[in-house]
């Protein structure tokens, strides 16, 4: 009998990558829930970064697949700074050490995606709102800022670096933790890899959500999402406030590059974030744009139901199922399964 192994290393047998088949959901339920609600708290994080930026200035930042491209570069090339190399081996001296790599590692990730989303703002952004551009310019705008940002890292940051980052190669991730087995769910197995990426990522989501709605900062957003004629009138920085916004959703996408090669170790490449930063938007609109909860639950919604559809379908329609889902929601709910503004959004 043929087989299946997913990135999360479960097994699953080959008629999920055949014709409709049921059964092969059934039998593989709770191994295809855990790996869904991985992949789905790496795009909730991504998410985020959308929501927050459509909630202050409802613009669509397609760029920020490429911040979070930016993170994964960044996370590798502080592990690299550390002494680290892609031996394909996994690091081995101690839990303790390994979680100080960690979140060292993640801080650097986050600062190469935070400063890059700031930097995108001032360059990209800021001289069109002073010149009162429409709405379809910062699109068109974002779009071409996407592809700047990806050839950068193609052609620009290879000469930087002396060929050690970018280029058409891709990196090979550095191998922190290795996975292994914690417990069993149901027919699931449940590593350490996972618990690392989930646990993250609420926590992070935990964290925004406290930031966003309990301290005088996310009040300011808040206020400017909701009103920013009145909130200017009020004293609030509408100029500080975006970009205290970009920069937050840079930051999680920066923890989550970190997370993703945790997770899919199979190369960081210039164009990695575009499927990624899709399926993270698509999250967002699913769980209702510009909802900082909506885009939590719409990215573990929709990590869970592709993989629901690998199985139903097979491997080739799985990206195919997240957006067909995206589209029924929004036929019976368009602002998403949540619906509230950041504006409106209360703790």
């Amino acid at each position: 009998m043929s087989v299946l192994l997913l990135a999360g290393g479960h097994v699953l047998d080959g008629s999920m990558v055949s014709a409709f088949d049921i059964g092969a959901l059934g039998r593989n339920f709770w191994a295809l829930t855990v790996d869904g609600l991985t992949y789905g708290s790496i795009y909730a994080l991504v998410a985020v970064g959308y929501t927050l930026v459509y909630g202050v200035l409802r613009l669509i930042n397609f760029a920020h697949s490429e911040i979070f491209m930016f993170g994964m570069f960044g996370q590798y090339a502080t592990l690299m700074l550390l002494g680290f190399s892609p031996s394909g081996n996994a690091y081995q001296q101690g839990t303790l050490m390994t979680i100080v790599y960690l979140l060292v590692a993640m801080v650097g990730g986050m600062a190469v995606a935070g400063g890059a989303a700031v930097g995108l703002e001032r360059v990209a952004y800021r001289p069109l709102r002073r010149r009162g551009a429409p709405a379809l310019v910062f699109l068109i705008t974002a779009i071409g800022a996407s592809f700047v940002l990806q050839e950068f890292v193609h052609f620009v940051l290879p000469k930087l670096t002396g060929g050690n980052l970018g280029g058409v190669n891709a990196q090979q991730p550095i191998r922190l933790v290795q996975a292994t087995a914690q417990f069993h769910f149901g027919n699931a197995t449940v590593n350490n890899v996972e618990l690392v990426i989930v646990a993250s990522a609420l926590a992070l989501a935990f964290a925004t959500d406290r930031f966003i709605n309990a301290t005088k900062f996310g009040r300011g957003i808040r206020a400017v999402a909701q009103d920013p004629v009145t909130a200017t009138l009020m004293g609030v920085s509408r100029e500080r406030v975006i970009m205290l916004t970009f920069l937050v959703g840079g930051i999680l996408a920066g923890a989550a590059g970190l997370l993703y090669t945790l997770r899919v170790p199979s190369g960081i490449l210039y164009s990695g974030g575009f499927i990624l930063g899709i399926k993270a938007f698509a999250a967002a609109v699913l769980g209702g744009i510009g909802n900082l909860r909506g885009a939590l639950l719409g990215g573990l919604l929709l990590g869970v139901m592709e993989l629901y559809g690998q199985a139903l379908f097979g491997t080739e329609w799985r990206d195919v199922v997240a957006f067909v889902l995206l589209i029924l929601v929004l036929m019976f709910r368009p602002t998403g399964i949540l619906g509230e503004s950041l504006g409106r959004a209360r703790a």
